[in-house]
């Protein structure tokens, strides 16, 4: 018996007012040019990527027309998708004019040269932003003029114990033994003060009762959040607190629903000094005279275990591999993964004098307090770090490449005690809350120091070139 043979269905003829078909009168235009017109547009952004130049000037006139940037809307009405937008086109501006000046030389294949010039600027950044590439800067820091000098952008009334920069580097923070927390501009050094709320409305916020009578508020630590919306301060209360940067007000933050927490233990005496780069990955140091490095997602840790009779103050990231570190006999050690003990150790890296012996009241003559490196700092992803201590300088150091040493750069004259260091990320300034108290006593007073927070220029070479 013969198989069947399958009629296919027929489709149904469209009628004339379908939207489907072309054949009637009533057929809406949009569904005819729409395909056209994205093809179109495809078509355009093809032919936009054969010149780089003329794609990024496009671009960057359509998104001023489109979002009327460069000026012409208030700051405050600007939403943080434009910002980041607006910033994102400016750099990118920038990172091909330089392309431009580095191949104007070459007129053959312009375009093919510009781009991957461009190509190597970005990966070269996305390297030091990782830290997996040092940027050399040491090297291009010029000695300080007659003019350059520290000067007090913010006064406090307690000595400054803790100072923070904005990701951007254009907004920075202080704090001090006080409880004040200042919020202030770079440039202009217009700040703004953030107000404490009542004790009624941070047992609200579930902050446990304080031990004493009276909550303390003094502050010991500072970080800012890299979208700069939050600031984080910790202190005597034993308490992480949050605050909106946008508005100067405590906030609640329920931390075991929003983000991941652990507790990682390790030390066996109080932490002192901690720091964070751009992976999961915390350093700290305590009076156990040991300094940790946490792996968070491993859920593991590294132990480096300071010289004998030293206890480490201070600490932070040169980069993914190396950090820096002070202690209270006025070393500073240099780090490496590799190692569990310090690769170089610079002994008496800030002498005290017979001057600073007397203008500082002290009584205990050994050890002295003003030859404790109290503060240490890098930029990060560079070969440019800092120190302070109480015996009147600040001081920059240049780290050598595959871990082969310490040099120092230059001397900064700062009057008092320097609790806390902070460099710009275009390495151009320095910040430092400075007091007449070290930051976790009162081991030592100098009279004539100044609280408050100084900011210095560091001049650099072929800043032109710079990005």
């Amino acid at each position: 018996m013969a198989p069947r043979s399958r009629k296919r269905a027929s489709r149904p003829k469209p009628r004339p007012g379908s939207r489907r078909g072309g054949g009637g009168g009533d057929d809406d235009p949009f569904f005819e040019s729409a395909p056209k017109r994205r093809r179109g547009d495809r078509d355009e952004d093809i032919e936009s990527e054969d010149s780089d130049d003329d794609g990024v000037a496009a671009l960057g006139r359509g998104f001023d027309e489109d979002g009327d940037e460069g000026g012409k809307e208030d700051e405050d009405e600007e939403t943080v998708g434009e910002k980041k937008m607006r910033i994102a086109k400016e750099w990118l501006k920038k990172v091909t004019e330089v392309a431009k000046r580095g191949q104007e030389d070459d007129d053959e294949d312009e375009n093919v040269s510009g781009g991957r010039r461009v190509a190597e600027i970005l990966q070269r950044k996305q390297l030091e932003e990782s830290g997996r590439k040092r940027r050399e800067i040491a090297a291009r820091v010029l000695p300080p003029g007659p003019q350059d000098g520290f000067k007090v952008l913010v006064k406090h009334r307690q000595p400054v114990t803790a100072v923070a920069l904005s990701k951007d580097s254009d907004k920075g923070f202080s704090g001090s033994k006080d409880g004040i927390i200042m919020h202030w501009d770079v440039e202009t050094g217009k700040c703004e003060k953030y107000i404490w709320p009542s004790e009624d409305v941070l047992v609200s916020h579930h902050a446990k009762p304080p031990v004493s009578a009276k909550r303390s508020k003094q502050v010991l630590a500072l970080a800012a959040s890299s979208d700069g919306r939050y600031l984080a301060s910790g202190g005597l209360d034993r308490h992480i607190h949050l605050w909106d940067i946008r508005s100067q007000e405590h906030i609640q933050w329920n931390a075991e629903d929003r983000t991941y927490m652990n507790c990682l233990y390790g030390h066996q005496n109080e932490i002192l000094t901690m720091d964070a780069f751009s992976k999961e990955r915390i350093l700290t140091v305590a009076r156990d005279r040991t300094m940790h490095l946490w792996k968070i997602p491993e859920e593991s840790q590294l132990v480096f275990r300071a010289p004998v009779a030293t206890s480490l103050e201070c600490c932070c990231f040169i980069d993914d591999k190396e950090f820096l570190s002070g202690s209270d006999d006025g070393s500073i050690e240099l780090w490496s993964i590799m190692r569990k003990k310090p690769i170089l150790i610079v002994k008496n890296a800030h002498p005290v004098s017979c001057t600073d012996l007397n203008s500082v009241d002290n009584d205990d003559e050994s050890p002295k307090a003003q030859s404790w490196v109290g503060t240490v700092a890098a930029r990060r992803g560079s070969d440019l770090a800092a120190s302070g201590a109480g015996n009147g300088l600040v001081r920059l150091w240049a780290i050598k490449p595959d871990s082969k040493g310490v040099e120092p750069l230059f001397d900064l004259k700062l009057d008092g005690f320097v609790n806390s260091l902070a460099i710009a990320k275009s390495g151009r300034f320095i910040v430092a809350g400075v007091g007449q108290e070290p930051r976790l006593g009162r081991w030592g007073r100098v009279r004539s120091a100044q609280n408050g927070v100084a900011i210095h220029p560091i001049r650099l070479k072929d800043e032109k070139e710079d990005l």
